[in-house]
């Protein structure tokens, strides 16, 4: 088996519009995401989308905010009461047809705004001043609906170095797994594909691990477009569980044991690496580092297969700080 490699193609990401610096908010700025503009696009393609100018509410525009009813949740204007709700949704779903036509491997989604928030964006209640902080925008609803596999986040959780190499490594597995399932596939190929991430799988849920494991050992009995959506589907949810410092310990001293050409003063460099890792002393990049060494020099092929020694680039160091 060949090392795990990243996609050569460009991978397009869904991105709310105002975070890649265009001036499409309300009052005419932007909320440039230099995490984006500055780093990930070497790796992505933007596909930039506002919902609010793009269905027709122009810039500037009145500031809007979610109101409560009865219906679910309204989009109005602040100061008028104005109500754009269904001009957004009519918009939105024709748009999400667009966008899911070219082939999205992710989303990057504004935080708080009424038609992008992905999470706890304010919902008020008729006639009250106090929100409550558990909205979700109109357009970000709509597209976690259509696309529940897709990887979701927005802009203010991706400061949370855990949440952020959560949602990268999320993005490339995605992308890999739309490729190996689009299309037609075999047995033995579906085996390759989780043999190559049973490491990652355990990193995230030993549970979905085993789930996962018992799904495709019935892969010859199981029709094709039911195995594809429950594996893809398990495979996603899995990998949205960010991976702990105690699981990706037990998958590293797992991914030690075979290691069985290491010489006693190597193995135990390794395992006090792993250690220390776990103590919080050294980020994971550094115990993952010498793992993959070792795996090269003494061609391990089943570790050389692993995306979990390399599931993003390394060029993003992500894993510098986990």
């Amino acid at each position: 088996m060949m090392e795990a490699t990243v996609e050569a193609r460009p991978i397009r990401i869904g991105i709310s519009s105002c975070l890649l610096g265009s001036p499409v908010r309300f009052d005419g700025g932007h909320k440039r995401f230099r995490f984006a503009t500055d780093l990930l696009e070497r790796f992505f393609e933007w596909v930039p989308v506002c919902p609010e100018l793009e269905s027709g509410l122009g810039v500037p525009r009145p500031a809007m905010r979610l109101v409560d009813s009865d219906g679910g949740p309204r989009l109005l204007e602040i100061k008028s009461g104005r109500d754009h709700t269904q001009k957004v949704e009519d918009w939105g779903a024709k748009r999400l047809d667009a966008l899911l036509e070219q082939d999205l491997r992710g989303y990057i989604l504004k935080k708080d705004s009424p038609s992008c928030g992905m999470e706890r964006v304010r919902l008020y209640q008729p006639g009250k001043d106090m929100p409550e902080r558990k909205g979700r925008g109109l357009f970000a609803a709509a597209l976690m609906q259509r696309a529940p596999d897709l990887p979701v986040e927005e802009e203010g959780r991706l400061g949370d170095p855990v949440l952020r190499e959560n949602f990268i490594e999320r993005i490339f597995a995605y992308a890999r797994l739309r490729d190996r399932f689009e299309g037609r596939f075999t047995n033995g190929e579906v085996v390759a594909f989780h043999t190559a991430h049973k490491l990652q799988l355990m990193a995230h849920s030993t549970v979905a691990y085993n789930e996962l494991g018992r799904l495709v050992a019935r892969v010859k009995q199981t029709e094709r477009d039911e195995f594809r959506k429950e594996y893809c589907s398990g495979f996603m949810r899995a990998l949205r569980v960010p991976a702990s410092r105690g699981r990706n310990t037990n998958v590293l001293q797992h991914a030690a044991g075979h290691l069985a050409h290491l010489d006693g003063t190597s193995r135990q460099e390794l395992a006090d690496l792993i250690h220390d890792y776990r103590q919080g002393l050294v980020p994971l990049v550094v115990p993952v580092t010498l793992l993959r060494h070792h795996a090269r020099t003494g061609n391990v092929e089943y570790l050389r297969g692993q995306t979990f020694l390399e599931p993003h680039p390394k060029e993003l160091m992500l894993r510098n700080h986990v």
